[in-house]
């Protein structure tokens, strides 16, 4: 097997980026970063602590203050921040509706690019999220961009929500993933676009099992040189 190989997968919000990421570092005993709950977990600590977005000594300090890690358990990948398992909380809507602005924060992103490049540098990584295969990872072996229908999304979306979020609705949840998709596209730092080298994985109608296989076929190839 080649050593220290990447796989970047980007996407739109709701396309099954991080389902499809853990059932590949699974099935190929890769380490499955997820870059979004990165971020989701500093808007977390931003929302907490009252940061303000706009000010950039008070962003610039409570950088130094998070502390971010991995760690697996039942073969789930489970976050934390300052050594709080926060895997469940960054996922309700409080920061659902402000990770785009935090996300889009120049010293936020550059800080967590360098976290997430020390990562591969001895382990085979899988790593999704919006601008992995641009920003984070241009060299990677294997790109795959994620797409799929809005409404599709919307209602995938819907039902992971619900449970923890009773008073959701699906048209809510249509309106924040269509402020999303504007936000990462038009964002200046980094926006959410497809590389030229990234292999479109439209899964609208297909299953996880078809999706696994179709990217497993376009890993194959680097594991056996």
């Amino acid at each position: 097997m080649s050593k220290n190989i990447v796989v970047a997968i980007d996407g739109y919000s709701s396309c099954g980026k991080s389902t499809l990421a853990k059932a590949l570092a699974k099935k190929l005993h890769f380490i499955y970063v997820d870059s979004g709950a990165m971020y989701r977990a500093v808007t977390l600590y931003f929302l907490r602590n009252k940061i303000d977005v706009n000010n950039e000594e008070q962003v610039h300090e409570a950088l130094q203050n998070i502390h971010l890690n991995f760690h697996s358990r039942d073969y789930e990948t489970h976050i934390t921040l300052n050594d709080e398992e926060v895997s469940d909380e960054i996922r309700l809507m409080p920061v659902s509706e402000n990770v785009s602005a935090v996300s889009a924060i120049r010293e936020v992103r550059k800080e967590m690019v360098a976290q997430q490049q020390r990562m591969s540098r001895s382990k085979n990584v899988i790593m999704d999220g919006r601008d992995i295969g641009t920003a984070v990872f241009p060299h990677a072996q294997v790109k795959l961009f994620m797409t799929a229908d809005p409404k599709i999304r919307a209602e995938r979306r819907y039902k992971e929500l619900a449970p923890k979020n009773p008073d959701i609705t699906l048209e809510d949840v249509f309106e924040n993933l269509a402020h999303r998709d504007y936000a990462d596209t038009t964002r200046k730092e980094s926006p959410l676009v497809r590389a030229e080298d990234a292999i479109i994985l439209d899964n609208t109608n297909l299953t996880p099992d078809e999706q696994l296989a179709f990217a497993l076929s376009k890993i194959e190839p680097f594991l056996k040189k």
